[in-house]
């Protein structure tokens, strides 16, 4: 799972290394060598799991596709955004964040008895 790219269809073998990986920034943080620059790529499908080549000279709309599942492979890239947010539900669809537990609700809005006149025993 790659933490740079998010919506990542294929993996990338690299040139240099023979190895897998999801993008770029991978290879660059787990290899102590610069990722090679070649015309020719080999692919994995994470749809799928099956490995193509695909000629970048001669790569035209058709080939953002796999060649087995026709999984659309080339996306815009969603990268994840650093944001500042408040950990819970949507406040307009569940208000328990907005209410104070600790706060006891006032005895008189009861529906049942509270004075001990009434009880038995």
């Amino acid at each position: 799972m790659c933490k740079h790219v998010l919506n990542a269809q294929v993996a990338i073998r690299a040139p240099c290394c023979k190895l897998w990986f999801d993008c770029a920034e991978c290879h660059a943080e787990k290899s102590d060598h610069r990722l090679r620059r070649t015309m020719e790529m080999v692919f994995l499908c994470k749809k799928c799991k099956k490995a193509f080549r695909k000629d970048m000279q001669e790569y035209d709309e058709q080939d953002e596709y796999c060649p087995h599942c026709d999984n659309h492979y080339v996306l815009p890239a969603v990268e994840p955004k650093a944001a500042l947010m408040v950990e819970g539900e949507d406040a307009r669809v569940d208000s328990k964040m907005l209410k104070d537990e600790r706060v006891k609700g006032d005895a008189q809005k009861s529906i049942f008895i509270q004075d001990g006149s009434s009880r038995l025993g």
